[in-house]
């Protein structure tokens, strides 16, 4: 197995050795590789999917909706071959490029799991939410302090510049709030609230002294610096077609901001289809050497070689990569001597959603089609546990309204059809949940005994589901929302359990956790491997708790962080 033996010396080693290495060009390996190459080093980053240029690679980008053979939808045959990624968000027939196939790529379901990917360079950054809240200093201490989760490394202040130095490279528009649970960043101009959101958010001010609809925190491009000009990104248009590849740059992701500008550097090389077997771990050294990959084309295997691994291949399918990396000293996964590399997977809660109608407003409407939500921070089990559930829920909401009348109208077809569409129709307001969901052994990812994929790697094997604290969640998000619809005048309120399985909400976090016990974690303050220290988990797989927050900016802080550690460690000789 990898490890077992590597004096390899010659010709081909040397062709094949970088100073790092990242297994993934996603919103965190995009970070690892721009950090890392800003800083010197010769990096290749390793994409099991197809490159995908920023602009040329963007096939859909300024389609019209008639120029789609099925109008955006897909067809019937599609939809029953993958009832899969075509009930994800943001999935179309003007965004299916960036989504994988069901059958593309399969996973054994022990409990129902929905799991989205997203393979090409780039990853699923070409295909995110962009919702960009930071974590407060409450996500930090609370599974702690209340005993449903072990102790971050790490606190809000260690966090808080890096997040400010990602915020201003990625481009982030929201407000300024001042809010605890959502503490503030570095922000430029946010998308402004329409008129009725702007009087909502004043009836929820003078209800509530705890609940707070504002601005959200998007990575939308409202006001670019200097510095996203340098970039060769532009403002953000209001188009809301960000998932078929931006042409403006207006969002953030990795092919049109943090690849280019690794790039400009001379010292990346990006190599896609390269599906990760193995780390490989060398015995005498007692550390990871380098990564061994099968060419998904020629279907070789392949060595590479550097002093320090970063691992961002998505938080599964890094799991997937390091319970497969083994050898006499890690039989059971790469650092694994606590048997824990897989478990306490966790992701975010996004089962329940309320609506109604909103009088009035008739000569009011709102211009382009913004591309960020409001948001609601969260109000529970804040500076004491006080509910019958652990963890809390922030909320995106926004009102709009009807763009035609026509689907009341009798006629389908005709002028009169024609007139009653440009008649608008009334104004609505929704809001649904992001939950925090707790992290149990019980929840757990390993690989399959028996089935392998087209490469002869085994398959991932999910094992998560809901508890009792989910459902608790869900429900006071459900009362609360509903009565503060009707504290602040919304008609016709409904309530919406959609019973999704987990993984729609395409946040899975964990299974090789950071934390300062060795005993009960993978990784060190660092993200580095407690039992490797020259390998790095940046990405979701590091998580010890959720929280309620969007992760991805969190991951690119994180990240960051750890990519100017690893940097300081090579130059002291530490790695």
């Amino acid at each position: 197995m990898p490890g077992d033996s590597v004096n390899i010396n010659n010709k081909a080693t040397a062709q094949n050795t970088y100073d790092a290495i990242v297994i993934g060009s996603g919103i965190s390996g995009g970070w690892a590789a721009k950090e890392l190459c800003e800083h010197g080093l010769k990096t290749l980053v390793l994409e099991r999917g197809r490159n995908v240029v920023h602009l040329k690679d963007y096939p859909t980008a300024t389609m019209n909706p008639w120029d789609f053979p099925h109008r955006g939808e897909m067809p019937r045959s599609f939809v029953e071959a993958n009832p899969l990624i075509t009930e994800a968000a943001g999935f179309g027939e003007d965004t299916a490029h960036f989504f994988i196939k069901d059958n593309d790529h399969p996973y054994v379901q022990e409990k129902p799991f929905e799991w989205i990917r997203g393979y090409q360079v780039g990853g699923k950054s070409l295909i995110w939410g962009r919702a960009c809240p930071r974590w407060s200093h409450f996500e930090f201490t609370a599974p702690a302090r209340y005993g449903y989760g072990i102790e971050w490394p790490i606190s809000y202040d260690d966090i808080a510049p890096w997040y400010s130095h990602v915020e201003l490279f990625a481009g982030i528009c929201g407000n300024r709030d001042g809010l605890e649970a959502m503490p503030d960043g570095e922000y430029m101009p946010p998308f402004d609230f329409n008129c009725v959101e702007k009087q909502l958010q004043q009836k929820i001010k003078k209800s509530y002294k705890d609940r707070f609809m504002i601005q959200g925190r998007w990575a939308q491009l409202t006001q670019p610096t200097a510095l996203h000009v340098q970039q060769g990104r532009g403002k953000c248009q209001a188009r809301d077609l960000c998932m078929r590849g931006c042409p403006f740059g207006g969002y953030f992701s990795s092919v049109s901001s943090t690849l280019p500008w690794a790039q400009k550097t001379g010292n990346l090389t990006i190599r896609p289809f390269s599906v990760v077997h193995s780390i490989i771990y060398d015995e005498k050294k007692a550390k990871a050497v380098g990564v061994r990959i099968i060419d998904t084309n020629t279907k070789q295997s392949i060595d590479y070689f550097s002093k320090i691994i970063f691992v961002n291949a998505s938080a599964l399918n890094s799991n997937l990569v390091l319970l497969h990396s083994i050898s006499n000293r890690f039989p059971n996964g790469l650092g694994n001597d606590n048997g824990l590399l897989g478990k306490y997977v966790c992701f975010q809660n996004y089962r329940g959603s309320v609506n109604g109608d909103v009088d009035g407003f008739e000569d009011s409407y709102y211009y382009g089609r913004r591309t960020a939500e409001c948001m609601m921070a969260n109000f529970r089990n804040l500076h004491k546990h006080d509910m019958d559930f652990v963890g809390g829920y922030m909320a995106f909401m926004g009102a709009w309204r009807e763009r035609g009348a026509g689907s009341q109208s009798p006629e389908q077809i005709g002028a009169s059809y024609k007139d009653a569409m440009s008649e608008a129709g009334g104004w609505h307001m929704y809001m649904y949940m992001q939950g925090e969901t707790v992290p149990k052994e019980t929840n757990y990812v390993s690989l399959s005994k028996d089935k392998t994929d087209q490469w002869g790697m085994p398959l991932l094997v999910t094992n998560v589901g809901y508890d009792d604290n989910d459902e608790k969640l869900l429900k006071d998000f459900l009362t609360q929302s509903s009565e503060m619809f009707d504290n602040i005048g919304i008609k016709n309120i409904n309530q919406y359990d959609n019973h999704w399985a987990p993984g729609r909400d395409i946040h899975e976090m964990g299974g090789c956790r950071m934390g300062k016990d060795p005993k009960t974690s993978l990784l060190n303050k660092w993200n580095q491997m407690h039992n490797c220290p020259n390998v790095f988990v940046t990405d979701g797989a590091c998580m010890t708790s959720t929280a309620n927050q969007s992760p991805s900016i969190f991951y690119m802080a994180l990240t960051a962080r750890a990519a100017n550690h690893a940097v300081e460690e090579l130059k002291k000789g530490n790695l």
